[in-house]
């Protein structure tokens, strides 16, 4: 096809407005790659004192938390087996729940049924300096729970698997909105050139059924691309096509990489498209990563006492595992590091297969705690664990083993390390389980804490999206948690 000459001004109306359109199309890209290039590039971010990639050129608050670890214990953990003990619901084991308590109330699986009370099944003990009363299923973490802060308060919007990660993740039950690793790293950029900045870990325990997880509670939404998380697979090859194929050595590889970046910064030159900085960015991480991540994953360097303190075997793929690596990733700069541990959701069952939940990531969370304090990691490193809803006081089963039913009313979670007050408990629900009561904490406050920590104020922090200013936080009220700080 022949080529067009450029269109010219002419009388002609026609070519007039085909110049007009031209011009005003040009130069609206070259004023879009002017402030692009104010965001992207990289020495002037440097002179201004942050990390590659993050926008925000000066912290409006003091930054307590250099990154955070968020450990999801996907399927919702029945907090009244683990960290909510209730004496009088152990009293009415078997009797019917009181309707003023569920009159009206949102159930997910048990509307419409009889609602009956289980009491805790399991036994609950006394830990720690302040007599932390945490279940007889959680002995390790009851050794260090004098560093973290248990909230028992916890509320959520959602009531089902997938909207609830959702939530927790993005502070809305809307997809396509941005994660908070994604906010976090589109704020502050990542610690390391050779890692991504936003690394997730999945692993799964040996259970019957456990959910899945889907990539887009990591996605970027709408922020630019590179700051989407990056899923490293806990066996196998960490990342797929990572290793270069056979009779391909590095440096061919490196020259194709190079070849290939000329051609994109060339076309970006043309099109002042955004997203091509996003693709040079990628294509320069990705082969980096041949040699960062390999050296990552290989643990064989930790010492046996570590691996003993851990529990795990390297290359298993289990939590413990995932931990260990949370800590060298922690290490190496990346800002934020999210671990799921699948197979929480016990609608029956929960007394035969919570305590191989507990005992999988119990030992591996304190190990985690011990081992970020010797390291000297601790108090700059901030630690969430949280499931994505509770669990019903009800129970769910009428014949053979029960379990619980989901429930956004009351969970429990805690909290450690960088600015949060250790050896606390924070909230409290009515006697049954049912509600939070005291001290009630939201998704949005948890965000908002968050964001705090790292020294960004929540209620300022936005992007433009289809003409708002969107925020992790939301339009609805949000506040930081600050009897939890230290």
């Amino acid at each position: 096809m022949p080529n067009r000459p450029p269109p010219v001004w002419t009388d002609d109306p026609q070519s007039r407005q085909i110049a007009r359109r031209t011009f005003l199309g040009k130069t609206a890209h070259g004023l879009g790659a002017v402030a692009l290039a104010s965001l992207l590039h990289e020495s002037r971010l440097h002179a201004q004192g942050i990390a590659p990639g993050g926008i925000l050129k000066t912290l409006p608050l003091p930054q307590k938390a250099k990154r955070v670890i968020w450990m999801t214990m996907a399927g919702g953990p029945s907090q009244l087996e683990l960290f909510d003990y209730k004496p009088k619901l152990a009293e009415m084991d078997g009797q019917p729940m009181p309707g003023s308590f569920t009159k009206g109330q949102q159930l997910a699986q048990l509307q419409g049924q009889p609602l009956i009370c289980q009491g805790p099944q399991f036994k609950f003990r006394k830990f720690g300096r302040n007599q932390t009363e945490l279940s007889e299923l959680l002995p390790h973490l009851g050794s260090v729970v004098d560093d973290i802060c248990l909230v028992r308060s916890m509320t959520t919007d959602a009531i089902n698997h997938d909207p609830a990660h959702m939530f927790m993740n993005t502070g809305s039950q809307i997809a396509g909105r941005p994660s908070m690793g994604s906010w976090i790293t589109y704020g502050l950029g990542s610690m390391s050139k050779d890692l991504p900045g936003f690394v997730v870990l999945i692993s799964t325990g040996n259970g019957r059924n456990p959910q899945p997880v889907s990539a887009r509670q990591w996605s970027n939404g709408f922020l630019p691309s590179r700051f989407q998380g990056v899923q490293l697979r806990s066996k196998g090859d960490p990342v797929l096509y990572l290793t270069s194929p056979a009779g391909v050595s590095m440096a061919t590889q490196k020259a194709d990489v190079e070849a290939i970046q000329a051609l994109n910064r060339l076309h970006s030159n043309t099109t002042f498209d955004p997203e091509i900085s996003t693709r040079i960015a990628q294509y320069e991480m990705a082969f980096r990563m041949q040699t960062s991540v390999p050296e990552l994953m290989d643990v064989q360097g930790e010492s046996a006492e570590t691996l003993e303190l851990y529990g795990c075997r390297p290359g298993d793929g289990s939590f413990a595992s995932n931990c260990l690596l949370a800590r060298r990733l922690a290490e190496r700069g990346s800002r934020f590091i999210q671990l799921y541990h699948r197979d929480w959701d016990h609608h029956s069952l929960l007394r035969e297969e919570l305590p191989l939940r507990a005992a999988e990531v119990d030992r591996a969370c304190a190990a985690l705690i011990t081992d970020l304090k010797r390291r000297g990691l601790f108090e700059e490193t901030l630690l969430v664990w949280t499931g994505e809803f509770g669990r019903t006081p009800m129970k769910q089963g009428d014949k053979g083993p029960v379990g619980r039913d989901h429930h956004n009313k009351a969970m429990s979670m805690w909290l450690a390390g960088a600015g949060i007050r250790s050896g606390m408990v924070y909230g409290a629900t009515d006697d049954l389980g049912y509600a939070a009561v005291k001290n009630v904490v939201t998704v949005h406050d948890l965000h908002a804490t968050l964001l705090h920590l790292l020294g960004i104020r929540h209620d300022a922090f936005t992007y433009k999206f289809q003409g708002l200013d969107a925020k992790l936080t939301g339009v609805e009220a949000a506040s930081v948690i600050h009897d939890i700080l230290s």
